[in-house]
């Protein structure tokens, strides 16, 4: 079991503490180089019927390991998700290293350079091998064919995938996948990894190996993570936490 960092959890503005780094301005609690901030975020949906996220304020710092916490229902998706830039605000912004989101001109290659994305489903192309789903994202960084290849012989060596690169997803079980899942999201060396349930089609004893591998990643490489899950056990293991419930970041 890898030792885990354990500091305390979020106010309810969702600005978290830092551990490093000299004092921030006054009015904020981050003195890590902020990431990603949220500001007055609200997500609504049937013609405004609907809040699927309401007012957040937050600011995560760089190389942080966040869990965003709350019930099914929560609103947890749904901050994911524009954090990523999958989805857009109703109102409010979302800001990527002092940039709004919707002021990149080219979003799908902000999120193929900086963000990596892994899902409880892994979305591996069964068509597909494992070497050769890594290398998909590759494709927006026009890496050549060579390039490529070594670049996906490395990342399964990275997630201990060596000698699987061959295999189709029907030849993998579930842990596998999902190793391969996480290396594709590392394909372009992003500076972000979000990961909606990563563990929540495993075992406890494989999900724990995936948490391990994800944590490394964010240690050793301080590639910032951020993690949705319903589970308390899964959530004591990140440096922070932003609680939602009803849509609303709220205290813990």
């Amino acid at each position: 079991m890898s030792q885990h960092r354990t500091e305390s959890p979020s106010t309810h503005t969702g600005e978290i503490p830092s551990p490093e780094s000299a004092p921030s301005a006054p009015g904020s609690s981050v003195s890590a180089p902020v990431l990603i901030e949220g500001r007055q975020v609200s997500r609504h949906y049937d013609e405004g019927k609907v809040d699927a996220l309401a007012e957040a304020t937050f600011s995560i710092g760089r190389g942080h390991y966040v869990a965003i916490v709350g019930k099914s229902g929560s609103g947890k998706t749904t901050l994911l998700n524009m954090i990523g830039g999958l989805d857009r605000p109703t109102s409010g912004e979302i800001v990527y290293d002092g940039q709004p989101l919707d002021a990149h001109s080219d979003l799908d290659r902000h999120r193929s350079h900086n963000v990596g994305f892994v899902f409880q489903s892994y979305y591996l192309l069964p068509n597909l091998t494992a070497a050769e789903n890594i290398q998909i994202p590759m494709f927006e960084a026009d890496y050549g064919a060579a390039e490529r290849a070594e670049r996906a012989k490395r990342l399964l060596d990275q997630v201990g995938l060596s000698g699987r690169g061959n295999h189709l997803p029907s030849q993998l079980s579930g842990g596998e996948s999902q190793r391969v899942a996480i290396a594709r999201a590392l394909a372009n060396g992003p500076q972000l990894i979000l990961a909606d349930e990563p563990t929540g089609a495993l075992d406890s004893e494989t999900g724990d190996s995936i948490l391990q591998l994800l944590e490394d990643l964010n240690r050793n490489q301080s590639i910032t993570l951020v993690v949705v899950t319903h589970d308390e056990a899964v959530a004591a293991r990140a440096d922070h936490q932003l609680r939602l419930a009803d849509g609303r970041i709220v205290s813990p």
